[in-house]
């Protein structure tokens, strides 16, 4: 507030030195005398009007300038509550991995730019034994336990997400074909290191059957998809905790 009284007080001033200036210029051009009533009109005429006007266009802005910073400051949090919204939509609520719609879209944005990497499919072993045995909280226990290990197996940069109930997707970015079997492997050992025990002391083995393939330039999702999915069956009917990873892809997947 007394910014504006300042300001409004050097228009006001401003205004009565050039009210004063052109009355000592016109008021003798025109052949009139100077007077009290003169003098007044020519300083406190324009120092009350100035002083108003210039305090009330102050205030205005000020205001504007006010609402202005709140619009933009609002405008702020919206766009960053957009962002965890979005970023909240895309996740698999227990893991907090990429979901299945979010993962896909990843991997169809890969193909676009043609980038070369790996796809792996891994899927958890016998895991529907564990929620038959022991329950549905125990099995999540499970998962959550699966998917920091495969976490800890890929590279930094690579793209992970939960696709199914207990399926997961990893996208290597760039690997080669042995990167990805060195990631596939790391990833297979990180998980049956688990020690799981659930109830009382029995630890209950937890591992994973992985299928993958290289990302030729040409190949397209649903490609890839299938041949990951023929080398994860591969997996699974070689007795599991294995993996299986090619370059090429197969015309039967």
């Amino acid at each position: 507030m007394s910014r504006i009284f300042l300001k409004s007080a050097a228009v006001a001033f401003a205004s009565v030195a050039v009210s004063l200036l052109l009355t000592l210029i016109i008021v003798p051009a025109i052949g009139f005398p100077f007077n009290r009533t003169i003098w007044l009109t020519s300083t406190v005429c324009p120092l009350a009007l100035a002083w108003i006007a210039s305090a009330y266009t102050f205030w205005q802005g000020e205001r504007l300038k006010s609402a202005h910073r709140d619009l933009a400051r609002a405008h702020a949090q919206l766009a960053a509550a957009h962002r965890r919204l979005s970023e909240k939509a895309s996740r698999d609520d227990m893991t907090g991995m990429l979901n299945r719609e979010s993962f896909f879209a990843a991997l169809e944005a890969s193909r676009r730019k043609s980038d070369r990497g790996a796809l792996l499919i891994i899927d958890a072993d016998h895991f529907k034994i564990i929620n038959d045995s022991y329950g549905h909280l125990t099995g999540d226990e499970a998962l959550l336990l699966i998917a920091s290990a495969i976490e800890r197996g890929v590279r930094s940069g690579d793209v992970i997400g939960r696709i199914g109930g207990e399926e997961f997707g990893a996208l290597l970015v760039g690997a080669t074909e042995q990167e990805a079997k060195r990631v596939a492997e790391r990833i297979r050992g990180e998980v049956e290191l688990i020690r799981f025990r659930p109830v009382d002391e029995r630890v209950i083995p937890l591992t994973v059957s992985i299928g993958g393939v290289t990302c030729g330039e040409d190949a397209g999702v649903s490609d890839l998809m299938r041949a990951a999915d023929h080398r994860l069956y591969q997996a699974k009917h070689r007795g599991r905790n294995l993996t299986i990873l090619d370059r090429d892809i197969p015309e039967a997947a």
